[in-house]
């Protein structure tokens, strides 16, 4: 795992040989669904590794396991907005332009300061962006959308405002249908915008299928490797206790 000298705000992870990677889409404090749904793919938290794209907490009931997860070797995570907003809110520089109780960052200010502290913290550490080594080509990550036409682009400078901006909120390239490729990169993966199901804009594939939805939704796991989707159950199955770390 390297941090990219040009861009901090990108993290390089080279190839697993040892197992399996997958990407999985906005986690938002299910993070008890999220486990069941890695039993149903059978992970192996031994060998194989799990990308989010961002958004692990707000709106579902566990946001507060978000240190427990991030502790763990095999969990790596980008930002996603959510993120953005507990973070800043957590160390006393909210984002004034969205309210984050409002979406459903309750949670926070009913952890003590100390706690408070400490998710920001780790929150704040979170990447903008992930790039992953595999046999087929590099695959980019990206919470809402790629700022750029190349991703070498993302690689070779630090991100401006503009860029950051793009990066935590944007639905632009989804909402205009954009099919152009990003080039110099296999695929670049988001989550944000919650669909029914895996959809394809030339070579950025969105995965939020919605797992942390109560009443329907499931997680997406896509293959690094392959690029293929699979899916695991949503919050609404029983959970079968599993530890792992």
């Amino acid at each position: 795992m390297d941090t990219s000298p040009a861009n901090p705000q990108l993290i390089r992870f080279s190839a697993n040989t040892q197992g399996r990677d997958f990407a999985v889409g906005d986690i938002h404090g299910c993070f008890t669904a999220l486990q069941q749904a890695l039993d149903h793919i059978n992970f192996n938290p031994t060998k194989d590794r799990l990308f989010s794209v961002g958004d692990l907490v707000d709106r579902g009931p566990e946001s507060n396991l978000v240190l427990d997860w991030l502790n763990r070797p095999w969990f790596h995570a980008i930002c996603g907005n959510h993120d953005f907003m507990i973070w800043r809110s957590a160390l006393g520089d909210p984002y004034t332009e969205v309210n984050y109780v409002d979406h459903g960052g309750d949670w926070l200010d009913k952890l003590d300061h100390d706690r408070q502290r400490r998710v920001g913290e780790r929150l704040a550490k979170l990447p903008l962006a992930i790039e992953v080594e595999t046999p087929e080509g590099l695959v980019g990550m990206v919470h809402a959308d790629c700022p750029y036409d190349d991703w070498q682009d993302m690689q070779n400078q630090p991100l401006s405002i503009s860029a950051i901006d793009c990066c935590l909120w944007s639905r632009d390239r989804y909402l205009r249908n954009y099919v152009a490729h990003i080039r110099n990169v296999r695929a670049v993966i988001h989550g944000h915008i919650t669909i029914d199901k895996v959809q394809k804009l030339g070579n950025a594939i969105y995965i939020d299928t919605g797992g942390w939805r109560t009443d329907r939704g499931y997680f997406t796991f896509l293959d690094l490797q392959t690029l293929a989707p699979t899916s695991g159950p949503g919050p609404a199955i029983p959970f079968i206790p599993r530890r792992y770390r």
